[in-house]
């Protein structure tokens, strides 16, 4: 078996918790050595930001890890959180004051709910402290750094909530769990659909990225490669859901749940 070739990503600082990594110029990951999601800082020549930001409890070592850049929370404009799930949004009421906190519209909402199932919030024993979220994102919107533009995608299928965030010009993908190295898909979970995420990731596809920074693992150079196992992952699994319902079929476990429907209409009558 061949190994994987040395990675052209430096890494600049090992914590006992996080390890900080050069993805581009300007550009780092945050990749904390437990459950987290990784966390990444993007310097733009106008404002700088966060795509997520890691477990609450990983904090201290987020702070480590900016302090040996020089950067203080208080220079952090903007944090963008890629979907609802607490491994990445956690610490990011650390930060509420100072910085700006921006969801897609779908995962705002179930933030600022505190909608815990969805957040994962038992999974993880995350405190239930308020994230506000001030900006909803759409489709569409471009957040410009400057020397960065990045593109907001809706890429729903882990949940229904996901994005993606592009710099064309860069070649930067920032995937969140819509996409990790060597394929690897980060799960359909409760409001998310395994068609929507194929279509996701055929989205994907379509670009010409050049680095994937996903949510969880390393940096990977080789974007195309990935959305390309993936894809082939997802429809094998979408093949495989659609023969584990032909052996559940579907009409004799749904009918004991139509007749208790049917039961409660007649008490009207």
């Amino acid at each position: 078996m061949s190994e994987r070739k040395p990675s052209p990503f430096r890494t600049l600082f090992e914590a006992d918790v996080a390890t900080l990594i050069q993805a581009a110029d300007d550009v780092y990951q945050i990749r904390f050595k437990n459950r987290a999601a990784n966390a990444y800082l993007v310097r733009g020549s106008k404002r700088t930001i966060m795509i997520d930001v890691g477990l609450s409890t990983n904090y201290p070592s987020l702070v480590a890890c900016l302090d040996h850049l020089g950067v203080t929370p208080a220079m952090i404009d903007m944090v963008v959180l890629s979907h609802e799930h607490l491994d990445h949004i956690g610490a990011a009421y650390h930060l509420h004051g100072s910085a700006y906190i921006a969801a897609h519209r779908l995962a705002a909402n179930k933030i600022m709910l505190r909608d815990d199932f969805s957040m994962l919030r038992k999974m993880f024993n995350e405190p239930n402290a308020p994230i506000d979220v001030d900006i909803w994102l759409e489709e569409g919107n471009l957040i410009d750094l400057g020397n960065f533009r990045l593109n907001v995608m809706y890429t729903p299928g882990h949940t229904s909530a996901c994005i993606s965030l592009f710099d064309q010009d860069k070649g930067l993908l920032f995937a969140a769990d819509t996409l990790m190295p060597g394929g690897v898909m980060g799960g359909v979970f409760g409001s998310g659909s395994i068609a929507d995420y194929i279509q996701s990731l055929e989205r994907l596809k379509g670009l010409n990225s050049k680095i994937l920074l996903s949510g969880h693992g390393r940096l990977s150079d080789t974007p195309q490669d990935d959305v390309r196992i993936a894809l082939q992952r997802s429809h094998a699994l979408l093949e495989d859901t659609a023969q584990l319902f032909d052996a559940l079929d579907a009409r004799s476990n749904f009918e004991p749940i139509m007749q208790s429907v049917r039961d409660l209409n007649k008490l009207d009558d």
